[in-house]
């Protein structure tokens, strides 16, 4: 039960840490913060996800792939703004 309770605190830091980026961009419109927004939204669906389907190895499952997509996201968002 504790660990269906901090999985949700965890899934609520993600959603967040997304409407914190998601405001930041609404007032610069920086493509960042847009790409921050949803790379922390896909680590928060990921734990959702995880947490309901009670999966005992996170790494032999295709909930696996949404981690490596938020991760790929924030690395591209951070070479486009270092591109520029």
């Amino acid at each position: 039960m504790l660990s269906v309770f901090l999985a949700g605190a965890i899934v609520a830091g993600f959603a967040l840490a997304g409407l914190f980026f998601l405001k930041s961009w609404k007032r610069t419109h920086d493509e960042l913060f847009l790409i921050f927004t949803g790379a922390f939204w896909l680590l928060g669906l990921g734990q959702a996800l995880l947490t309901f389907s009670n999966i005992p190895l996170e790494e032999r499952t295709p909930l696996y792939l949404l981690r490596l997509a938020a991760f790929i996201l924030i690395l591209v968002a951070i070479w486009r703004k270092n591109r520029a």
